[in-house]
């Protein structure tokens, strides 16, 4: 009886089963797909050396060759200098420009603070400079020039101008030992030679010479009788306010005094010198 029983569960499965045809490919149809794709690729290979072909014969051409140079913003160094410091040439492929490079280049030209090159196509550089503008001298033994921001960057040549007010109290040691200590001193002395201008009555040219105290201190000496001015640390604008308000008064009296103290809050402390110190003037 088993053997009947499975018998007929074979057969039934055999029966069950649903016998599967293989469609034929349809060649046609991957042939087009074939062919389309190959296509594509060629029309795609085709752009590609077109376009590469096209900027080649523009290169050689000369439709990219540097044919203008111009300089923005120069007042103290001459467009020649520029242009020279750059080493670019008329004829010069404007891609060929390490632009980041040539800016460095130009910097190193003492008065430069900053250089930006840019491209502007077909043939066109521009060279844009910041110049450093001088508000100071450093003696250091040998003069330099300090700029507004207090970096010192150039040494005094024989045709360089000297009216200006020159920082003393700092020496080449220090600068060698403590340069941030220095850089910081050179920062608020033109601060505070800064708060000069625009005054009317106690201005910049007033000023000869401004000097950092070794506790960090500072003092102005004016022009006519080398009368020192005593600041002290900070808050330089309020202190030159209350000198400013009696300064006129005492401008024709420079010659006799020995010092003015600004360091008392709300006060203008005078010092008179004696007549034998008057007379070595």
């Amino acid at each position: 009886m088993r053997d009947l029983k499975d018998g007929k569960k074979r057969s039934r499965t055999r029966a069950n089963r649903r016998v599967r045809k293989k469609e034929p490919r349809n060649w046609g149809q991957l042939l087009r797909r074939l062919t389309r794709t190959v296509l594509l690729l060629a029309f795609a290979g085709l752009v590609v050396v077109a376009g590469f072909l096209a900027g080649r014969l523009l290169l050689d051409w000369g439709y990219f060759k540097v044919d203008t140079i111009r300089v923005v913003a120069n007042e103290r160094v001459s467009r020649d200098e520029i242009v020279a410091l750059s080493d670019i040439r008329p004829g010069d492929g404007i891609f060929d420009l390490n632009l980041e490079r040539i800016g460095r280049k130009i910097e190193e030209n003492p008065w430069i603070a900053a250089a930006r090159v840019r491209r502007i196509f077909p043939g066109e550089v521009v060279i844009e400079v910041k110049e450093r503008v001088p508000g100071a001298i450093l003696s250091l033994g040998y003069l330099y020039y300090v700029d507004w921001e207090g970096e010192i960057f150039k040494l005094l040549s024989p045709e360089d101008r000297l009216d200006y007010p020159v920082i003393t109290g700092i020496t080449q040691e220090d600068l060698t030992r403590q340069p941030d200590r220095v850089r910081r001193r050179l920062r608020q002395a033109m601060l505070l030679l800064r708060q000069l201008k625009g005054r009317r009555s106690l201005t910049l040219e007033d000023i000869s010479e401004v000097h950092v105290g070794r506790d960090g201190g500072f003092e102005l000496t004016t022009y006519v009788g080398g009368v020192p001015i005593r600041l002290g640390y900070g808050h330089f604008a309020a202190k030159l306010d209350r000198l400013e308000k009696v300064y006129k008064e005492l401008r024709p009296q420079l010659m006799a005094l020995k010092y003015i103290d600004l360091n008392v809050s709300d006060r203008v402390i005078v010092s008179v010198a004696t007549p034998q110190t008057v007379g070595k003037g």
